[in-house]
C-alpha cells in the first residue's frame, strides 16, 4: 500500500484545514494510507507521526 504523510509548518492560515482535508480524502479515495505529522518539522525529527 502507498503511504503519504501530511505536515504543515508555521502558524495558522486561511484554508489550511480545507487543504489538509482535501489531501486526506483524495488519498483515502485512491487507497493511500495517510499519516499526520504533529508539531511540523520538529515532529519529523521526533518521529511524532500518527
Amino acid at each position: 500500500m502507498k503511504k503519504i504523510a501530511v505536515l504543515t509548518s508555521g502558524g495558522d492560515s486561511p484554508g489550511m484545514n480545507a487543504a489538509v482535508r482535501a489531501v486526506t480524502r483524495t488519498a483515502i479515495y485512491n487507497n493511500i494510507e495517510v499519516y499526520g505529522v504533529y508539531q511540523g518539522y520538529q515532529g519529523l525529527l521526533d518521529d511524532d507521526i500518527h
